[in-house]
């Protein structure tokens, strides 16, 4: 493997705070704006505003402390059978876990090794040594990337469609919705990428995608088709409270179908059960390979319907409600509408048949390391994998 495509940099090292920050702050402006809400007596926007931010809370610890499990009782990285996982017992992980830091104590294991390697001593290790300390290190990050797309499309995303629908509504907009929306996209953008370069460079047998023009007409194709759906749903939501139904059958639907592609990601069914329901979610907004496998057939539906929905989105809220058929706000919306999916779209098709990294899947050899399977490549090879 190039050096280059393994390499653990002082720049991704900065980025990983850069991403913890922008982790940080969306979820705070998200509780900042629930207590206005409060303030305002808008009880039923309060009360969806935290239960976005806890149900993406809540799945992430679960998984955290999941893998930090199955991590301890694998034989490969835990040959010992040590009590203990990055220096902490198993009741100090629940703990941490149960007062929801599990994710912030991934980022300081990340950090922490990650300085140490590349401001530190880097140049004390051999070539095969850098090697495998820096695929160590993205095994930690693609980890850490994994539990932000689970976050990014349980809060951020649903966020995101709820203040939309809010300030589509009442016609208003405060500074604190503003600032909520924006760090909830940029969370989402940032989920995508991070997500996307960390699973590529992780897994031996998966072409990394190289930097510049194709991850810029990657991140083009994920924000367009996302936000053109997100639109999409709260134009309809306006329109009537019942979307919600609608909404919940797509996500069975999706659910049940991760269900019939029978994944292998966790250790236990109940958990499989979490993680195919967390997937559904996805899929309610944005397609995923699920099982690494060809999707064509199945991708090229998924965003027939995804067309079908944004166009009936805007016309049906301009037949049904006349009277917003002059406002300035759905004329805007309709245009992002069909604007995005454009582009979107247009940008998918460049990606696939211009930019996609194909062939050039290696074998596991020896120098890198990877001719054992450690429980964390397993997570990487079973989880969605990206498009």
């Amino acid at each position: 493997m190039p050096q280059s495509n393994i390499q653990y940099t002082k720049l991704r090292w900065l980025l990983t705070i850069a991403g913890l920050v922008l982790y940080v702050v969306d979820i705070w402006t998200d509780i900042g704006l629930a207590l206005k809400y409060f303030q305002e007596k808008q009880y039923v926007w309060t009360g969806l505003t935290l239960v976005f931010v806890l149900a993406g809370l809540l799945v992430t610890q679960i998984f955290s402390y999941a893998w930090y499990r199955d991590d301890t009782n694998n034989v490969v990285m835990n040959p010992e059978g040590k009590e203990t996982i990055l220096g902490m017992s198993k009741g100090g992980l629940v703990t941490l876990h149960l007062f929801g830091v599990g994710i912030f104590t991934r980022y300081y294991h990340l950090l922490k090794k990650g300085f140490k390697v590349v401001w530190t001593t880097t140049n004390s290790y051999t070539l095969e040594q850098r090697r495998e300390v820096y695929h160590d290190l993205f095994c930690l990050a693609t980890d850490l990337s994994m539990l932000k797309l689970f976050e990014a499309f349980l809060e951020s995303v649903p966020q995101l469609l709820l203040q939309l629908c809010i300030v589509l509504s009442h016609n208003e907009c405060s500074v604190l919705q503003y600032f909520s929306m924006g760090f909830s996209f940029f969370n989402i953008a940032w989920a995508l990428v991070d997500y996307r370069r960390c699973l590529r460079r992780s897994l031996p047998h998966v072409r990394e995608m190289p930097s510049g023009l194709p991850t810029t007409i990657y991140l083009l194709y994920k924000l367009c088709t996302i936000t053109s759906r997100i639109l999409s749903y709260s134009l309809l939501l306006i329109l009537s409270t019942y979307t919600t139904v609608a909404l919940t059958v797509v996500w069975l639907l999706a659910t049940t179908w991760t269900h019939l592609l029978k994944t292998n990601f966790c250790s236990s069914k109940g958990l499989e059960l979490i993680y195919r329901a967390v997937i559904g979610a996805i899929l309610t907004f944005t397609f995923f390979n699920v099982k690494g496998q060809d999707t064509k057939v199945a991708m090229s539906i998924y965003y027939l319907l995804h067309s079908l929905i944004n166009i009936m989105a805007p016309l049906l809220l301009a037949l049904l409600r006349p009277e917003m058929q002059t406002a300035t706000s759905l004329l805007t919306v309709s245009g992002l509408i069909f604007g995005g999916s454009v582009l979107g779209l247009v940008n998918l098709m460049l990606y696939y048949l211009l930019l996609h990294p194909k062939g050039g899947r290696r074998e596991a050899d020896e120098v890198d390391g990877l001719g054992w399977e450690t429980e964390t490549m397993r997570r990487m090879r079973n989880f969605v994998q990206p498009l």
